[in-house]
C-alpha cells in the first residue's frame, strides 16, 4: 500500500534533503512535465550567494533516458506530486500550494 503525505513546498524540500537517498527512484510531475528515474545524487548547491537543493536523475523512459539535474527550489512551485520508491516502500508527497 502506498503511503500519501500533504506537505508545502519547503517541506518537500526538506522531505527529500532527508529522506531520498541514491538509486531510489523518483517520480516528479510538475507543471506539464513528468519526469521518472533514479536518483543519482541529492546536494545542496549555492549559486550567486543562494543554496537550492539539487536532484540528478537518471531518466526512465522509452524514448528519453539522460541524466537531468533538477534544482528543486526553482520548480517546488509548480510541483503537483511526487512519488517516492525506496525498496518495497512508495510514498506519494502531494505538495500543496
Amino acid at each position: 500500500m502506498e503511503e500519501e503525505i500533504f506537505l508545502k513546498g519547503e517541506e518537500t524540500i526538506e522531505y527529500i534533503k532527508t529522506n531520498v537517498e541514491t538509486h531510489d527512484t523518483l517520480e516528479i510531475s510538475y507543471n506539464r512535465i513528468y519526469a521518472p528515474g533514479e536518483v543519482l545524487g541529492v546536494e545542496m548547491e549555492e549559486e550567486h550567494g543562494e543554496e537550492f537543493l539539487e536532484v540528478t536523475l537518471h531518466l526512465n523512459g522509452d524514448l528519453v533516458n539522460d541524466v537531468v539535474q533538477i534544482n528543486m527550489h526553482a520548480i517546488i512551485d509548480d510541483v503537483i506530486e511526487i512519488r517516492h520508491i525506496q525498496g518495497d516502500e512508495s510514498k506519494v508527497i502531494v505538495v500543496e500550494s
